[in-house]
């Protein structure tokens, strides 16, 4: 008896795995096919650049500083030498912070990618879940994200239609790289 209820369960479970649907989705494609995530990429870029310049010249000027004290440390008194020693750790502290209110891992630009990408994000995953639902999917799996997926069958592929939910015509299913 327990051998029948155990093969029973194992043609069970294998039936409902092989009902599932499965599909795939590019990110990446669908991102490129969408003006505002270009027009934030590149908002995130200038002011990437903007703010790299602004910590590159705090560098400049701890630099231009030790280099003035190097050449005249020799002939300063103890109180003064620790003065300018004191003035360039500050001064690096300072450019160091700055760099880490900028860049770093909860710094102002994550922020600001946050800002302008989550909502771009949020609205493709709702377009992914209403596909999801309409066709009847189980899993949709990007295969833009670096899981390990060897294959794809592009007939799985749902990218276009995901394209098309959120409003943007496509020339062709074809996607061209």
């Amino acid at each position: 008896m327990k051998k029948l209820f155990v093969l029973l369960f194992c043609l069970l479970s294998t039936t409902v795995i092989f009902a599932q649907k499965f599909a795939t989705v590019d990110s990446e494609y669908i991102l490129s096919n969408m003006p505002e995530y270009k027009q934030a990429q590149k908002e995130l870029d200038d002011i990437s650049v903007q703010w790299q310049k602004e910590v590159e010249s705090k560098f400049l000027v701890v630099d231009k500083l030790y280099k003035a004290f190097q050449a005249e440390s020799v002939l300063l008194p103890e109180d003064l030498k620790t003065k300018k020693e004191n003035e360039i750790i500050s001064a690096e502290k300072e450019a160091k912070d700055l760099q880490k209110q900028r860049f770093g891992n909860n710094g102002e630009l994550s922020k600001k990618r946050s800002e302008l990408v989550k909502p771009i994000q949020d609205k493709i995953y709702n377009a992914i879940e209403k596909i999801a639902q309409e066709k009847s999917y189980s899993v949709i799996f990007d295969k833009a994200s670096g899981a390990t997926i060897l294959y794809v069958d592009a007939k799985t592929d749902v990218s276009d239609l995901i394209l098309a939910e959120l409003g943007y015509k496509i020339n062709s299913s074809k996607k061209t790289r």
